[in-house]
């Protein structure tokens, strides 16, 4: 099963709901025929112009290695074209995840939407 994804903008941040389990062969869901991984989806989304992305991960309920492997090479991905990456909503097992493997000292990790979307205008842009 495909993890699903949903984009959305709020005012100039695009905000991409995941959904599913990210691990090992899971393509991102855009719609019929889609088959991106999350490093594809943010080089896609630089190429159009955006500049400041959140992870919603309030819907990702399991991340394997790989997984964590797709996190590092989006945030890489970001860095690497101009983008501001930050994660927010992780549930309890891939925030204990990043906690373990010490990437929560990588990511700029917020708890709510409200919160990520305010640390752009502020200038806070820790892990960016």
């Amino acid at each position: 099963m495909a993890m699903e994804c949903a984009i959305r903008h709020i005012q100039d941040v695009t905000i991409m709901d995941l959904r599913g389990r990210l691990s090992l062969g899971e393509a991102l869901a855009f719609g019929p025929g889609s088959d991106l991984v999350l490093t594809d989806a943010i080089a896609r989304l630089a190429e159009e112009g955006h500049k400041k992305v959140i992870l919603n991960l309030a819907g990702v309920k399991y991340v394997d290695s790989s997984g964590v492997g797709q996190l590092v090479g989006a945030l890489t991905a970001a860095r690497g074209r101009g983008v501001t990456l930050k994660l927010v909503n992780p549930v309890k097992q891939v925030s204990d995840l990043l906690r373990m493997t010490k990437l929560y000292t990588v990511f700029d990790i917020r708890d709510n939407e409200a919160a990520a979307i305010d640390s752009f205008s502020n200038g806070a842009a820790a892990g960016a």
